[in-house]
């Protein structure tokens, strides 16, 4: 009969992880985060020096962009090579990658949490047409982000005629994961937890590669009453550690919110969005989303079309999706994106991104820090810092309809109505769009070729993705194209005869 699960301190758990480990972290921002476990490794290293030259694979970014999360990690010593979604969370571990002090990879979110099965499962890989022409490309970076990095973890294949990229599985040798309860023999529910994330795939990867795996847990329960509520079975688990409530909160911004775990139909309302830009963008891009359409809202000022469309009273005609899991319901945003306010579903998110690659988006929302005269765009290299796609290249290259949300320019803009017409109060200094992108993470000519309509959303102007490169398809009431719009970018773009944004866009309410 198998023993109990070793219930043991989150140091206890820490001591068991060798020096040259290869250890997978879940969690999405702060949501599903084991920040003890995280917290305890960090200790330990800072003690003892050890353990030493660990790998840390990660899918979402977690992190508050400051201390928690993966900043714990960001030691040099401590790690060797990271492998990550996204980047902007933990800050000190882009520090390390921008100092050359560690190996560091950036590839698609949904890539890696997918790739964890692969690991589990002792497969070649993941084959995969996402990020094929950005610079996760071979042909390209590789998703490599410091001179430091030079093995290669992704190829370019042919296969029946059809080029495809291959994500290398290696393997995985401690798993971190978070759930709620654990029984006494380490079977893990997830009943008060925001999302599932990729806990069962990163469990079953260090099991089937002879290491360990160390949950974190909320409270022991004699047994979990309902078999299929155990998202780990506890066969897979070898250490229970029970948190301190402090480093158990549910995100990085709340210790619990009832809305993110209850059915559908309670009581949320989100606040009225004052006038400024950023409400012109969120309600024009609303214009672009259809009754009955399944739409991914991306982070930041996509936000805001959610906002509008509670405004508006339209939220209940289509369905939001985050790619963490959660279908339906309203999108938590800041520390706690990755939950929903009251979802009809929450799934696992390698589940989440199967049906995302397979083309089951209507419309993506996502924001842009560059774009330029091809339509491509960079979100992920911010010059003194790296950002990271996250699940931005899987969403963009899949999506039926695309829409990038941004200023026209950014730092310092602001904007007002003055008798109908869109004033410019203070223009933003520094130009987004740009004769060449810092990075692609998003390739127009593929867009065309695949047949996407894309359209890149600002407060005073609209453009469309066309396959002769960016057209001016919308201007504002009251901005003078050459002023405003063509001396205010690097490239010159397609100008037909441009329509005006709808005044819905414009009222000052």
């Amino acid at each position: 009969m198998r023993a109990a699960a070793h219930i043991v301190t989150a140091a206890e758990a820490v001591a068991a992880i060798p020096s040259g480990a290869t250890i997978a972290v879940g969690g999405f921002v702060g949501a599903g985060h084991p920040e003890a476990l995280t917290a305890a490794l960090e200790q330990r290293f800072l003690a003892e020096s050890e353990p030493r030259d660990l790998t840390l694979v990660y899918a979402a970014g977690q992190g508050d962009r400051e201390a928690r999360g993966l900043n714990h990690l960001a030691h040099e010593g401590l790690l060797k090579r990271v492998v990550g979604g996204h980047w902007n969370l933990a800050p000190k571990l882009g520090q390390l990658a921008l100092e050359n002090k560690i190996e560091a990879y950036n590839f698609p979110q949904g890539i890696v949490c997918v790739l964890m099965r692969e690991i589990a499962a002792k497969r070649p890989g993941v084959f995969s047409k996402i990020g094929i022409n950005t610079f996760i490309d071979p042909r390209a970076e590789g998703g490599r982000l410091n001179k430091r990095t030079t093995e290669p973890l992704v190829e370019l294949m042919t296969i029946d005629d059809e080029h495809w990229l291959r994500y290398r599985t290696f393997p995985v040798t401690v798993g971190f994961i978070r759930a709620t309860s654990a029984d006494r023999r380490g079977n893990l529910s997830m009943e008060r937890e925001g999302l599932i994330g990729e806990v069962l795939p990163i469990a079953q990867a260090a099991k089937n590669h002879g290491g360990i795996v160390i949950a974190q847990v909320e409270r022991i329960v004699d047994r979990i009453a309902d078999p299929k509520a155990v998202q780990v079975p506890g066969m897979l688990v070898d250490y229970v550690v029970v948190s301190d409530p402090a480093q158990h909160a549910q995100t990085f911004a709340e210790q619990f919110n009832e809305a993110f775990v209850s059915a559908p139909g309670g009581n949320f309302a989100l606040a009225p969005l004052p006038f400024s830009e950023r409400k012109i963008i969120g309600r024009r891009a609303l214009a672009e989303i259809k009754r009955g359409d399944i739409v991914n809202l991306g982070i930041g000022l996509p936000e805001t079309v959610a906002a509008v469309a509670a405004e508006t009273g339209r939220l209940d005609e289509f369905t939001l999706t985050l790619e963490s899991g959660p279908i339906g319901g309203v999108p938590a945003s800041g520390l706690s994106f990755g939950c929903s306010h009251f979802p009809e579903a929450v799934i696992d998110q390698p589940a989440q991104f199967d049906f995302y690659d397979g083309g089951g988006l209507d419309v993506a929302v996502l924001g842009a820090v560059e774009v330029d005269n091809q339509g491509s765009v960079n979100v992920s290299n911010l010059g003194d810092r790296f950002a990271g796609v996250g699940g931005f290249v899987n969403i963009t290259q899949s999506a039926k309809r695309v829409i990038f949300c941004c200023t026209f320019r950014a730092g310092g803009l602001e904007v007002a109505m003055k008798g109908g017409a869109l004033s410019i109060v203070r223009e933003g200094r520094h130009a987004k769009f740009v004769k060449n992108v810092k990075q692609v993470c998003f390739h127009g000519p593929s867009a065309v070729w695949r047949g996407q309509q894309v359209l890149y959303v600002t407060e005073r102007a609209v453009f469309e993705l066309t396959t002769s490169g960016l057209s001016l398809k919308e201007i504002a009431p009251g901005i003078m194209p050459m002023r405003d719009i063509l001396l205010q970018m690097e490239f010159q773009p397609i100008i037909a005869a441009p329509w005006t944004m709808p005044d819905e866009c414009f009222a000052v309410s």
